[in-house]
């Protein structure tokens, strides 16, 4: 089944529970979405957001914000400003990791694009380290019990020829941050079975399950004709990777825009879309799902915990 037949098939039978657009203060006259997952630091819950006027693109910022009221997040002043795209957080030993997507112009035209990784201790001081390979997006680093699992997104020419589909996840470990680099990225082993022809899409945010095996919420994606021209379709999706194996146990889509608050998007060919930021579990033992909406807005919405039968995510402090 294409994930076209996968999307209409759950938009049959969805169930939606309290779902809200975040409100985002300190930025007026620009767009906050695709933002890292919520994450607790010295006692208050932050996150990081992309930046950006609605009339541009390829030219945003990452901010970080401070949970301010229930669904509000507002701008810590005075803080780090990130020439990137679509940040993401990753808690490693005791230090933060920061990544996302730096874009590169030449002569006033896109060059490259690539991943940019900064670390510390402090939110207030975080210093670069690294960059992944040219054209590569949606890099993710969990920590392991073995060392620090990178997930990865090749895409290419040579990667459609071969597998069918516009990109791949690839998976490897590195023993600490000091690894890191382009060329261990590059060489991550693909996961087989992951995307029918013409697909694409990527990991978001990783955890590590209390069965050894890693939870994943990620996006899947595809081009779909459309009158005015193509839309491309973003779903939030979420797997369970075995590792050792090298193979996906479980995959399933978790909500698709019309899951979400109305808003409008950036342009007509994203109207159709959710980039998934990750999930923060509740109390009741369900997840608030955090997606970024049309390239404008980002949205949450309860769902059920997605890793059932696969274990129980390992919290860390």
């Amino acid at each position: 089944m294409t994930l076209a037949e996968k999307k209409t098939e759950f938009e049959k039978s969805r169930k939606t529970s309290e779902t809200v657009l975040l409100s985002f203060r300190g930025v007026d006259g620009f767009d906050v979405y695709n933002c890292s997952v919520p994450f607790m630091w010295e006692g208050q819950r932050f996150m990081y957001g992309r930046v950006e006027k609605r009339g541009e693109w390829a030219r945003s910022w990452v901010r970080l914000f401070r949970e301010s009221g229930k669904d509000e997040f507002t701008l810590v002043n005075g803080s780090m400003i990130y020439q990137l795209e679509d940040p993401f957080v990753s808690k490693i030993g005791k230090e933060i990791v920061m990544g996302g997507t730096h874009v590169r112009y030449s002569r006033n035209k896109l060059d490259t694009y690539y991943g940019y990784f900064y670390r510390g201790e402090n939110l207030e001081d975080m210093r670069y380290f690294t960059t992944g390979p040219d054209e590569m997006k949606d890099i993710r680093l969990l920590e392991l019990p073995q060392g620090i699992g990178i997930l990865t997104r090749p895409r290419s020419r040579e990667i459609e020829e071969r597998y069918g589909s516009l990109s791949m996840i690839g998976f490897a470990i590195i023993s600490n941050l000091d690894e890191l680099d382009a060329e261990v990225i590059a060489n991550a082993r693909l996961i087989p079975d992951l995307f029918g022809r013409g697909e694409w899409g990527g990991c978001n945010q990783c955890y590590l399950l209390d069965s050894g095996y890693i939870g994943i919420i990620g996006h899947k994606s595809y081009q779909k004709p459309a009158s005015d021209g193509s839309v491309l379709v973003y779903v939030n999706v979420a797997f369970v990777f075995d590792s050792a194996a090298n193979r996906i146990l479980d995959e399933k889509i978790l909500a698709t825009r019309s899951c979400y608050p109305p808003a409008p998007a950036k342009t007509p060919a994203l109207v159709d879309c959710t980039f998934s930021s990750g999930i923060v579990m509740r109390n009741d033992g369900k997840a608030d799902l955090y997606s970024g909406l049309g390239d404008i807005a980002e949205g949450r919405m309860v769902i059920d915990y997605p890793f059932a039968g696969y274990g129980q995510i390992v919290q860390r402090g």
